[in-house]
């Protein structure tokens, strides 16, 4: 798995996810301090030129940086309710392709101290690159399991006890008309689409963010940020 930017780099790093950098020679002070972390924790770094990263990147903003990452640690469901520190709050993602919007949401993850990610292995944005930039390194540190359908895994949430509350638009009740201090689980459509209709039915309560202005629903990852943190609001300072 390949990154690249600073931001994501340094996440790597700190996370103890990065095996290798490559970098430009530069004195940029943040590309400087970058280097001495990486070699102060025994991560090697490789000198390259421009070409070399534009060409990793494939047209992303790479400012000067990449690296390489060791997998990530595999996780269930299961793991992810079990490793809360209190009632869980997780995300469940519906078929998110877009690498940018995953991104977003998985940085909205880590701000807002929920306890990770649930999605399906197919029809998802990878999340190297593009996903990993906009993330802003959240993708090093947020705990994310991958099942192959996901009507079944908001099924085996609510065994465990975990309530699941699908974001759609056209849903009476309002996001912060419920109680999101109990262990929740945030189901979010795709881009355009929304929630495919057996994702919709199994889930427990239907919630909309209510609209003002002209047009009629937010992109998902805002839509992401906008009940993570009512949730957050709502739980307090989880310390």
């Amino acid at each position: 798995m390949l990154i690249y930017g600073l931001n994501p780099v340094l996440e790597a790093l700190r996370a103890g996810r990065a095996v290798a950098v490559r970098m430009l020679a530069s004195d940029r002070e943040r590309l400087r301090e970058l280097r001495q972390l990486a070699e102060s924790i025994g991560v090697p770094v490789r000198s390259v030129e421009v070409a070399e990263l534009d060409r990793l990147a494939r047209g992303g903003v790479h400012q000067g940086v990449a690296a390489e990452l060791r997998h990530a640690e595999e996780y269930t469901p299961e793991e992810l309710i079990a490793a809360a520190s209190g009632p869980p709050l997780l995300v469940v993602l519906d078929g998110i392709e877009d690498p940018h919007n995953l991104g977003a949401i998985l940085r909205s993850v880590d701000a807002a101290g929920a306890d990770g990610v649930i999605r399906q292995t197919r029809h998802a944005a990878r999340l190297d690159g593009a996903a990993a930039k906009a993330s802003a390194g959240a993708v090093a540190h947020v705990k994310i399991a991958e099942v192959v359908n996901i009507s079944r895994a908001i099924g085996e949430l609510k065994d465990a006890g975990v309530w699941t509350i699908g974001l759609d638009g056209e849903a009476e009740e309002r996001y912060d008309q419920i109680d999101l201090t109990l262990p929740t689980a945030i189901v979010l459509g795709a881009e355009g689409q929304g929630l495919r209709r057996l994702v919709r039915e199994s889930c427990d309560r239907l919630v909309s963010i209510p609209m003002r202005g002209h047009v009629s629903s937010l992109n998902v990852s805002v839509a992401a940020a906008v009940v993570l943190f009512e949730a957050a609001r709502q739980r307090g300072d989880r310390g």
